[in-house]
């Protein structure tokens, strides 16, 4: 070995001790860090329980169930959950109940409410369509003629021809008065004492048993149901020869229109339209 070629391998010699030594130095990575040891650590708890489970089943032949350790925990967070989701369903049970059966107890008294609303509807249309009759009757009626048994001619003074078949009357002269009525209302038909006259020539026809002039007599008395001390007596008879008529139904709603009409009639008119209402069988 020549001097050049031992020179060169002991400075290859030292580079190479050299560069060993920095190697020694450097720090090797550790092979297993945290997160390495962790799993290591794990898969050994697993072999662990593993081998506890192998020699529980082999020591006691029996199957045996693994149940990790959370399980029990989980199940009854989930049983308080269920318990508290079934005592809210329940409460809301009890609150849909009562709201039912306010809503079935509203819907009845609406439901009853309505029926009685329509019966008075019904009940109102029925009366206004008698009360409308009675009122056309009225103002379309003329006293019908009557034969006359002794004619009595008309003096042309209005007050005392009223009062001369107003006193045959009193006298108790019916023929004569009526008579003298009938001239009356003939000679003075838009005079101020002419529906009065038809009121007592209403009278004398009703002691004869003429119901049906009589209850024309007393429809013309009473048109546009006068505010006079012998209105309600003339309504009254209108009534009466209504129900002689048999004409119940009519005689009714005389009756009402009696009351309504004239509420403060004499006790005696008041009286006397019970016993008709009786009579013609009249709803309360």
């Amino acid at each position: 070995m020549t001097r050049k070629t031992l020179i060169a391998s002991t400075l290859v010699l030292s580079i190479a001790a050299a560069a060993g030594a920095a190697w020694a130095q450097t720090p090797m990575p550790d092979p297993l860090d945290d997160r390495s040891v962790k799993r290591l650590e794990k898969m050994e708890k697993v072999v662990r329980e593993l081998r506890s489970i192998v020699f529980q089943g082999r020591d006691s032949g029996k199957p045996v169930v693994v149940q990790p350790a959370e399980t029990e925990a989980q199940m009854q967070a989930l049983a308080d959950r269920i318990g508290d989701l079934e005592g809210s369903l329940t409460r809301l049970n009890g609150q849909n109940e009562t709201l039912t059966l306010e809503l079935d107890q509203t819907q009845r008294a609406l439901k009853d409410s309505q029926a009685a609303n329509k019966a008075l509807v019904d009940r109102l249309a029925t009366l206004e369509s008698r009360t409308g009759q009675l009122e056309a009757a009225a103002a379309a009626a003329v006293a019908p003629p009557i034969e006359s048994t002794a004619p009595v001619a008309a003096a042309g003074d209005p007050a005392a021809d009223f009062a001369k078949a107003r006193q045959l009357m009193l006298d108790g002269d019916y023929d004569s008065a009526q008579v003298a009525f009938e001239t009356y209302v003939k000679a003075y038909p838009d005079h101020a004492k002419t529906p009065e006259a038809r009121y007592w020539l209403g009278k004398t026809l009703s002691v004869r048993g003429a119901h049906a002039e009589a209850a024309g007599a007393y429809i013309g008395a009473i048109r546009g149901w006068p505010k006079t001390s012998w209105a309600p007596d003339a309504t009254l008879e209108l009534s009466r020869s209504l129900i002689a008529l048999k004409k119940p139904a009519d005689a009714c709603q005389t009756l009402d229109e009696l009351a309504k009409r004239y509420p403060k009639a004499p006790p005696a008119v008041a009286g006397r339209a019970q016993a008709a209402r009786t009579q013609a069988k009249c709803a309360a």
